[in-house]
């Protein structure tokens, strides 16, 4: 039987990189964004040390670097959040199965404790099946064939009676292309 193939789709994470962190100055916040860097980064390290121990080929991306439509795999794994789940579902058709890794769960207590100094969610999770305190139970599931995918309803969007290719699995946005300009639509 030939090894699985897997995609691990990853959420870049580097504050160096942001302008608005050179923006950040209250010491409480920098050091809060540096903590679920790094807590997203080992999160990352931890799903990559699961997957060496694995009888699967995988290889990682970044979702950033993400361009053409995933294809030849056998599951993705994305680490991140929401986001970078639903970014994938717009490379992917409904033939692979996704599972979501949440790389930096919010911790409710942490929210409640800094509610009044900053905004202190971390990663939203919904769609996450996963954290790295189940993934290697959840991957062993999914590999042993005891978890199956769940469907999902996909939305198909038509323009002038075209189907567009596009992927979209709870989001679509719709804008004119010049963002100054007045947008006219009508939803059947």
């Amino acid at each position: 039987m030939p090894k699985k193939r897997l995609l691990l789709l990853l959420k870049p994470f580097d504050l160096r990189q942001t302008n608005a962190h050179s923006q950040i100055t209250n010491p409480q916040i920098l050091h809060h964004l540096e903590n679920r860097r790094k807590e997203h980064m080992n999160a990352i390290k931890f799903c990559q040390n699961i997957l060496q121990q694995k009888p699967v080929d995988w290889e990682p991306i970044l979702r950033n670097n993400l361009s053409q439509p995933i294809c030849n795999v056998d599951l993705v794994i994305t680490v991140g959040g929401d986001g970078t789940l639903l970014q994938a579902s717009h490379f992917m058709d409904d033939s692979i199965p996704v599972v979501g890794v949440n790389s930096d769960p919010t911790q409710i207590e942490e929210v409640e404790q800094f509610s009044n100094e900053f905004d202190a969610n971390r990663s939203t999770g919904h769609l996450c099946a996963a954290t790295v305190n189940n993934f290697q139970q959840v991957l062993d599931d999914i590999l042993e064939g005891r978890k199956v995918p769940s469907k999902l309803s996909r939305i198909s969007v038509h323009v002038k009676s075209q189907l567009l290719s596009t992927y979209a699995l709870n989001d679509i946005l719709i804008a004119h292309p010049c963002p100054a300009t007045l947008s006219r639509f009508s939803f059947k």
